[in-house]
């Protein structure tokens, strides 16, 4: 039938069906996150003027330096992502479009995620606290600590945890601090036995760590890649895959003694 079309004619039937379709993804919702850098919060000190680490039944040690646990901002679970958003975020270094599935779990409610982040975040600080006492040798039955952190869920603040727990009790073990005094940023999750566990997110995550001062950021080791890809002028990596690598790796970066491992 385009045979007795016009040229202008035949053209208009052929684009207005891409026209539409085009239109349509334009404004239809995709599987798509887009995240961005989101808060730190230094572990040794106050967040939301709430200590976020309290330890009883030990000598608690007055601290120098940061360690700053921090995080990403994402687009809401039920926040509708459209084909321009991807478009102009995609590009950006300061920010990450993500598929929808690898943020939140398929299928779950807004509570039912928020549910989960919050057991997620309670797993991990009691990881991080028996980790830490496991490392310094002390009972849970004498030391007791408190792990508060508001607005923040899910698990890669634990290495961070656990160091702060350490850093208030023991230091670097000879008096001085585990940080050094610098600003020292990082993530990974951390398990009782003092394992270290990816996270993702690093590449955002290193941004919004210069962002808030740190010179020092710990990476867990199999993201080293993720995390060169958009890092910061003046921010320094440090791999790490275990409690026992990381404390070392902080005493040689302290006292410029012994070898730092770089990505």
């Amino acid at each position: 039938m385009l045979s007795r079309l016009t040229r202008p004619q035949a053209l208009l039937v052929c684009v207005l069906p891409v026209v539409a379709l085009l239109a349509t993804a334009a404004f239809a919702p995709l599987p798509f996150t887009v995240a961005q850098p989101g808060l730190t919060a230094d572990v040794l000190g106050k967040n939301k003027g709430t200590q976020v680490i309290t330890i009883s039944g030990a000598p608690v040690r007055a601290t120098k330096g940061q360690l700053r646990m921090v995080t990403i901002e994402a687009t809401g679970p039920d926040t509708p992502v459209h084909l321009g958003d991807v478009l102009g975020n995609w590009f950006r270094t300061d920010r990450a479009v993500m598929p929808h599935d690898s943020v939140y779990p398929s299928g779950d409610t807004v509570k039912e995620i928020e549910k989960h982040n919050t057991q997620q975040m309670r797993q991990s600080q009691d990881a991080a606290t028996q980790a830490a006492l496991n490392y310094l040798h002390l009972s849970g039955d004498d030391v007791k600590v408190k792990l508060r952190l508001a607005d923040v869920g899910g698990p890669s603040a634990g290495l961070l945890f656990t160091l702060g727990i350490i850093d208030k009790l023991d230091g670097d073990g000879s008096g001085g601090d585990l940080t050094g005094g610098r600003t020292i940023a990082g993530t990974g999750t951390i398990d009782g036995h003092g394992a270290v566990g990816a996270v993702g997110g690093v590449a955002l995550k290193t941004q919004a760590a210069r962002r808030d001062g740190a010179t020092v950021f710990l990476v867990p080791k199999d993201e080293c890649s993720d995390a060169q890809s958009e890092l910061p002028k003046g921010l320094r990596l440090v791999p790490v895959s275990t409690l026992k690598g990381t404390v070392t790796a902080l005493k040689a970066l302290e006292t410029g003694r012994g070898s730092v491992p770089s990505c």
